[in-house]
């Protein structure tokens, strides 16, 4: 007999994982230990009256309410919704198509336009709402106006992405072999730019769905968000429980759908993006062309407020935002109430960020962690954040202890999903490694999972950073307190200062920008290495 027939077969390389026991035949029933155990749990709290049945209703009761409601009037509220997100799609979804695609294919527009762009896009959604309720009023063009806001950022973004970075080495053919518009278009641009848009469109689902939720519990008398608050105002948390459970199963559809619409249109191979997207450098004139959109937009914007094209009390002129911005410093309100708010979101970020970080190296490393948990934490990551707002309040009241629930929660999921995928995604070698040189679970911990990690882990905490923030302003604007940026603009929007509102959005734009290019700074110089 040869040596080669004496060798054992190769076999694939195993995930790098700790020890798990043999499940056998009980696998399949893992998945469903948590979500069972938490029914009991709450079935036993519910008949031992551990919390009043108006902060924790039975499960009899939560079941007899899907019935009541699910008979008509829930599904009224939620097409209503679904009707308002497929508009606010179909509006924002073509404007970002188009200023995306404009800004992709003119270096000379990308050049003047995308700063200005950005600097707009820093300013969260939630700190739009308030300008916005005195343009458009609580109807349904503010809800669309919303809508086309928070989805017409990440469209724009990754389509001009997609436009002008896909495949460079083609568009050096295309020019060679000289070819004509239309098929340069529908042979290349098209095709090239499909998976950034896609992208972009799996993310404007997602920042739609929740912004529409969080204006429908601000300001509505219909919709599936307010079905919740008028739940939540009577104490009938047996119908928050089902509306949270109906948008769950809503967002699991839409990922869902937006997975098999992926699959269906990018059918070839593709790398995420042709280059790696950076900003153009401006030099010389372009530097001043840079300027001219936004002094331009400056001037207009003070000659609507000079001529009075405009009420004052809706739109302030710039001098007058610039002045209350002076005065809120140097008064101390401003640094006041965004100290506050700051401290909310790194607290928040500290509580959710490490939960998210222990759990998802647990899960990552763990086949039975990931299998008994992993799809509970997934359904829960389907509802929409804004949906939790009615049931911690119930739970925590308007203080800081409900403010402190919700931005750990914001900021719980990213890191915690990055972190996880980053885990499991380690080379097998790493594993058969830590067995050869006998490692303990510590030393597999500092010298192999997390510098392996460590991409994924801090690109996980600079989104972590941004949704806490985000986060924080959401918790202000649901919960009102007495200190926060947010708590001060609806003050001021209650006032009808629309200048002290449009002083705190520009602090509010900066501290975003900051945070993320904080966040930034954090990665890169951490995961360093790799360019080594």
């Amino acid at each position: 007999m040869s040596k080669i027939q004496t060798l054992p077969a190769l076999q694939p390389a195993p995930r790098f994982t700790l020890p798990t026991p043999s499940l056998h035949g009980f696998a399949w029933a893992l998945p469903w230990l948590l979500p069972l155990g938490l029914f009991l749990l709450w079935w036993v709290a519910s008949e031992r009256l551990w919390m009043s049945e108006q902060i924790l209703p039975a499960p009899a009761v939560v079941w007899q309410s899907a019935l009541e409601f699910g008979s008509g009037e829930l599904w009224g509220h939620l097409w209503i919704s679904l009707q308002r997100l497929l508009w606010g799609l179909l509006a924002g979804v073509a404007g970002g198509v188009l200023l995306g695609s404009w800004l992709g294919l003119s270096r000379r527009a990308e050049a003047l336009v995308y700063p200005t762009f950005v600097a707009l896009a820093q300013i969260p959604t939630l700190a739009w709402i308030p300008l916005f309720m005195l343009f458009f009023g609580i109807g349904e063009t503010l809800k669309l106006v919303v809508l086309i806001k928070a989805v017409v950022v990440p469209v724009t973004l990754h389509v001009l992405v997609g436009v002008r970075d896909a495949q460079p080495r083609l568009r050096e053919a295309a020019a060679v072999l000289r070819l004509p518009p239309h098929l340069l278009f529908w042979r290349l641009v098209l095709p090239g730019a499909l998976p950034a848009f896609m992208a972009g469109l799996r993310l404007a689902l997602a920042t739609g769905w929740t912004s529409l939720l969080a204006v429908e519990l601000l300001a509505s008398s219909e919709g599936i968000g307010y079905l919740m608050v008028w739940g939540r105002q009577l104490f009938m948390l047996d119908l928050v429980f089902v509306c949270i459970l109906v948008i769950g199963l809503v967002g699991a559809l839409m990922d869902r759908g937006i997975n098999r619409l992926d699959a269906l249109l990018l059918f070839w191979p593709h790398p995420a993006t042709g280059q790696q997207p950076r900003s153009p450098r401006l030099q010389g004139w372009q530097r001043v062309q840079a300027g001219l959109l936004p002094l331009t937009i400056v001037v207009l914007w003070q000659a609507t407020a000079g001529f009075g094209w405009v009420d004052a009390n809706i739109l302030a002129s710039p001098l007058d935002v610039l002045r209350s911005l002076q005065q809120g410093l140097t008064d101390g309100s401003l640094p006041t109430a965004m100290a506050a708010s700051l401290q909310r979101a790194l607290l928040g970020l500290l509580i959710g960020g490490a939960s998210g970080l222990l759990l998802g190296l647990l899960l990552g490393l763990s086949t039975l962690a990931e299998r008994l948990a992993g799809p509970s934490l997934s359904a829960l990551r389907q509802v929409a954040i804004f949906a939790w707002v009615p049931l911690l309040t119930a739970w925590f009241g308007l203080g800081e202890a409900a403010k402190l629930a919700f931005v750990s929660l914001a900021a719980f999921f990213p890191l915690f999903i990055a972190t996880q995928r980053g885990v499991a995604g380690l080379s097998p070698q790493l594993g058969e490694a830590a067995q050869v040189l006998r490692l303990g679970l510590g030393k597999r911990l500092r010298l192999l999972v997390l510098p392996g990690a460590a991409p994924a882990i801090f690109a996980g905490l600079r989104l972590s950073l941004i949704y806490a923030w985000l986060g924080t302003i959401g918790a202000e604007y649901f919960m009102p307190s007495d200190g926060g940026i947010a708590s001060y603009m609806l003050g001021a929007q209650q006032l009808f200062r629309m200048d002290q509102v449009m002083a705190a959005m520009l602090l509010v734009g900066l501290v975003g920008a900051l945070l993320g290019t904080l966040g930034q700074r954090i990665e890169t110089r951490a995961t360093r290495w790799r360019t080594a």
